[in-house]
């Protein structure tokens, strides 16, 4: 199943067009969606960094969570709808980037370690609060979390690039896969 005819029709839809086109609406979207990612990547480098056991060994994790986690929810939903309307403004050529598809893959992983890392967090809080390191498992969601955001923000500075596009052929099978450009290929 390819969503590329709902990118395509998407593509082809006034709104699309306009924010695209615009010499200041998308500038200003980008800049947003850029900026926002400071506040986020820095409190979620805090509170990995405590799950990890590498700083803040005297906080308790929920004070950590606490202090720091209120702004990253908020940034990273300003960074959600500035992403989507940068998704908007170019639907084709960023479903087809390889770049983007590895960006949402590692989303949804860093988002479901989030999900069952805070779950874990708020069962067991009493038992690990503020006992320097955390159990191994944490600290392995903790060093998984980093690694993942870090990949997210990689990806998604990389989607600007044309490297594996699928108007530049031939490239390899795999490529052409991973970009989805077997579904346009002739």
């Amino acid at each position: 199943m390819s969503l590329l005819p709902f990118c395509e029709w998407l593509a082809g839809t006034e709104w699309s067009i306009a924010l695209h086109e615009s010499l200041h609406v998308y500038p200003m979207v980008q800049t947003i969606h850029v900026l926002v990612l400071l506040p986020f990547i820095g409190m979620v480098i805090f509170v990995d960094l405590r799950l990890v056991g590498w700083t803040f060994r005297d906080v308790p994790i929920a004070e950590i969570n606490a202090r720091f986690l209120p702004w990253a929810i908020g940034a990273f939903c300003i960074s959600v709808i500035t992403g989507a309307l940068l998704f908007f403004a170019i639907p084709v050529r960023t479903y087809l980037s390889i770049f983007f598809r590895i960006k949402l893959l590692m989303l949804l992983i860093a988002g479901l370690n989030v999900i069952f890392l805070h779950r874990d967090t708020r069962r067991n809080k009493d038992i690990w609060g503020a006992n320097g390191a955390p159990p191994f498992r944490v600290r392995v969601a903790g060093g998984l979390s980093l690694l993942s955001w870090g990949i997210v923000i990689i990806m998604g500075r990389m989607i600007a690039y044309n490297w594996f596009d699928c108007n530049r052929q031939p490239q390899p099978d795999f490529i052409n896969w991973m970009a989805g450009c077997t579904a346009i290929l002739p």
